[in-house]
């Protein structure tokens, strides 16, 4: 029995930090959620990507179409300038064969 309970209490130590790195998430550093963007410049969106489960990369997009692929833990890209109004831009974490596996980031900006 104790055996039984060494055993155990090493698997829960091994498994917990696997759990914990099998978690997938998405964080928009910039702009912040409610921005006011230059409707007549390029804008840079800066973002880190925690891969975990089946995520391998982000797919970035404005409005519902994709505009970028993100295949970096962490970096930038560079948006194309916005028509004045507001937009909804999400990072969307896919496998290898480019299907969303449900983890997203949105956020909504204003370009005037």
């Amino acid at each position: 029995m104790r055996n039984l309970s060494i055993l155990l209490l090493t698997f829960t130590t091994l498994a917990a930090p696997l759990a914990v790195a099998a978690e997938a998430k998405i964080d928009i550093i910039s702009p912040a959620d409610g921005a006011k963007l230059d409707a007549r410049a390029q804008s840079k969106l800066a973002y880190e990507v925690t891969l975990g489960g089946e995520s391998d990369h982000a797919h970035l997009y404005v409005d519902g179409k994709q505009v970028a692929l993100l295949r970096q833990t962490k970096g930038s890209a560079t948006l194309d300038p916005l028509t004045r109004g507001m937009h909804e831009i999400c990072a969307r974490m896919v496998n290898k064969n480019h299907t969303p596996t449900g983890v997203e980031r949105c956020i909504k900006v204003t370009a005037e």
